[in-house]
């Protein structure tokens, strides 16, 4: 529909400042090669090849490219550049298609989804790099139509603008400002920086010095506010932009007017009449550098008409933009109609409006709008005799100390709104401080676990398994550890957390089965007779030549199949219970021995025990602990056991930390665990050093 303008708003900095200049890449097939080429060119590439939470992902990324490869896969990219087309017209980004040779007579069907630019192949790594780099120099025409919109040019005598010269601490001022400040036209063209602060009035000073601190900081357009001379309670806002080349700050001052709030600074969207992309920027600016509220600036909402895109499909463009017309009406009908002093209606992008609501607004008052936006946008809508009905998605913020633009305030908001979008059980999400220190975490471990893998950060360590009856060490698990500089030591657990959301499970799975299965077979005489436990993923267990590739690696690593045992985690099997038992007989044929790992979580079924070939049971460390609990823990885990041993399986528990624990376990036929009771995961010398130590 033709809703799709590409407008921009301002160039959003990435969570984690780790990132440099970040490039959110999507590709099916080619991934790693093309993530390479881009490194190359300067950028770095957060890449994925799936789409699950692909929009969420791009948000936090803070990229202003987003690239979708649909080269061998295009009804996935045209999904995918359907999925990414309102977050990234939002956030004035650029969203570059890949597309095959065969495919370049759709294009038309790429552009109408959302891409911005395209490029076919076959093409080399200069090709792309030039691609990427037009895409970049779009985003900085769209972004600065946000940045300029602030900033009228000085040839407007009506304007109420200025311009420091900070060599010469002077301000020449356009003559209706001048006039405003009561100040002669003879001494506009030169007056002194301290004479200007003076005529603005009580905390223009302290105001405007901040402002620039930030503005000299982040070369980024910034604002500052203080009470109009004369004029009570009413405000006057400066919004500030430097000239790179020559320094000077220019300043566009914005005075209280009845209808701002109705439209901020009177930018309008083309379709709707509601505020556009520009206004929301601003009006968030405005509010955040307000003074003298209590408590959160403003409260931003970002609501979306779910699936929308089927009523395009379904009865045509001019019907969607009725609706949205429609929409927008009954929004601004319900917002302006609130108690709060300042309020903001904008459309950001397709279907997505942005809801401003200051000042002091509290969360439980922004969930409580948010239910009524919800309430009359799922009220049934009739236009030309079709009755159409939608449902709502909204994501929350409430602005916090730190935030100092409207960048942060939006990229969270928007956040929030793709994890509402994510399922249905949860339609209006909120996105707080300790979330943006998660995902800012995430987003950095995210990016840095590619260059741990390429740099071969990853370290193996392994945990004793130990015969119940007799104490001596018969085996050991490798598991995973990541010494991350910020972050400190990282267990498996966290590590492979990082690389599912990352999409790197499987290169990492890989790379520690192999140095595992390396590392064992340079272990010394004494450990020659333990047996190995290595991980094994449901993305593993899915590969259909995962099974010729496991014992291809065994082999060339010089190691005995038959001391290898592969752990599954009992809830990756799920999904097709068929697929894994026939992988794992055929790793039983082959001369491995097969075990499912943590046994007892989440997803417990009895259908793997009656249908996989299996050698071990490992049972979960909390059903481990539990044995010394409750009498009801005590049966659950002995059942666990007796079941396990009378289907012919050795039964390893795991996470035993003390002899009471060890002891009530021996009596139910347990016959192997690991736990700190032993020892916590260790080095291979260490773990020869443990062989050594008396029983």
């Amino acid at each position: 529909m033709p809703g799709h303008r590409r407008i921009g708003a301002t160039t959003i900095a990435p969570f984690a400042s780790s990132t440099g200049n970040p490039l959110f890449l999507l590709s099916f097939r080619q991934r790693n090669e093309l993530a390479a080429i881009v490194e190359r060119a300067g950028w770095t590439p957060i890449a994925a090849r799936r789409l699950e939470k692909a929009e969420r992902r791009f948000i936090l990324s803070g990229a202003r490219i987003a690239v979708v490869d649909a080269r061998g896969a295009f009804e996935d990219g045209l999904a995918a550049i359907t999925t990414l087309a309102e977050p990234v017209e939002a956030n004035a980004a650029a969203l570059l298609a890949l597309v095959s040779k065969k495919d370049v007579a759709r294009i038309d069907a790429v552009l109408a989804a959302g891409a911005t630019h395209y490029l076919a192949s076959p093409f080399g790594e200069q090709e792309l790099v030039q691609a990427l780099r037009f895409a970049d120099r779009y985003t900085v025409r769209v972004g600065g139509r946000y940045q300029h919109a602030a900033t009228p040019t000085r040839t407007e005598t009506d304007a109420l603008s200025w311009q420091l010269d900070r060599e010469k601490e002077t301000v020449s001022l356009a003559p209706a400002l001048a006039r405003l400040l009561a100040l002669s036209t003879d001494d506009a063209a030169a007056l002194p920086w301290a004479d200007f602060l003076a005529a603005l009035g009580r905390g223009a000073a302290e105001a405007s010095g901040r402002a620039i601190r930030k503005l000299d900081d982040t070369a980024e357009p910034t604002a500052f506010a203080h009470d109009l001379p004369g004029a009570g309670d009413d405000r006057m806002v400066h919004h500030l932009t430097r000239e790179e080349a020559t320094g000077r700050i220019n300043g566009w001052v914005e005075l209280p007017d009845e209808d701002a709030d109705r439209q901020a600074l009177g930018e309008r969207d083309y379709l709707t009449g509601v505020g556009d992309v520009h206004s929301a920027y601003q009006w968030i600016d405005r509010q955040l550098a307000a003074d003298g509220d209590d408590g959160p600036k403003l409260a931003l909402l970002l609501i979306s008409l779910h699936r929308f895109e089927r009523i395009n499909q379904a009865y045509g463009s001019a019907t969607g933009d009725a609706v949205l017309q429609g929409m927008a009406r009954r929004i601004e009908r319900l917002v302006f109609g609130m108690s709060m002093r300042r309020k903001l209606v904008a459309r950001l992008a397709g279907a997505e409006f942005a809801i401003g609501l200051a000042p002091s607004v509290s969360l439980e008052e922004a969930e409580f709008a948010a239910r009524q936006l919800a309430g009359v946008i799922e009220q049934p809508f009739i236009t030309d005799g079709q009755l159409i009905r939608l449902k709502a998605r909204c994501g929350i913020v409430t602005s916090v100390e730190t935030d100092t633009d409207a960048a942060g305030v939006m990229r969270r908001a928007s956040v929030a709104l793709a994890e509402a979008r994510d399922g249905d059980s949860h339609p209006i999400r909120v996105f707080g401080k300790d979330e943006e220190v998660e995902a800012t975490r995430d987003s950095r471990l995210e990016i840095d676990l590619r260059h741990a893998l390429d740099r071969d950060e990853i370290e193996i360590l392994f945990q004793p398994q130990v015969s119940v009856t007799s104490g001596a060490i018969v085996g050991a698990e490798a598991l995973a550890r990541w010494q991350h500089p910020a972050y400190g030591e990282l267990g498996a657990v966290a590590l492979f957390a990082a690389a599912e959301r990352s999409d790197y499970l499987a290169e990492l799975s890989a790379h520690v089965q192999q140095k595992a299965v390396a590392a064992a077979a340079n272990w010394a005489d004494a450990l020659g007779g333990l047996r190995l436990s290595v991980n094994v993923t449901a993305g593993d267990m899915a590969a259909p030549d995962f099974v010729e590739r496991f014992a291809a690696m065994v082999d060339a690593a010089g190691f005995d199949r038959g001391r290898v045992t592969a752990e599954v985690t009992e809830s990756g099997l799920i999904e097709d219970l068929g697929v894994a038992a026939d992988r794992l007989a055929a790793l039983r044929a082959d001369g491995f021995r097969v075990a499912i790992d943590d046994f007892g979580t989440g997803y417990s079924s009895l259908a793997y025990l009656k249908s996989l070939p299996l050698d071990y049971l490992k049972i979960d460390r909390r059903l481990s602990q539990d044995i010394a609990g409750s009498a009801r823990d005590r049966i659950v885990v002995t059942g666990v056991i007796e079941m396990a041993r009378s289907l012919g399986l050795s039964v390893i528990a795991e996470g035993v930390e003390t002899e009471e624990q060890l002891a009530l376990l021996a009596e139910q036929g347990c016959e192997l665990y690991q736990g700190f009771l032993c020892a916590p995961p260790v080095t291979s010398d260490e773990l020869a050093a443990l062989l050594d130590r008396p029983s």
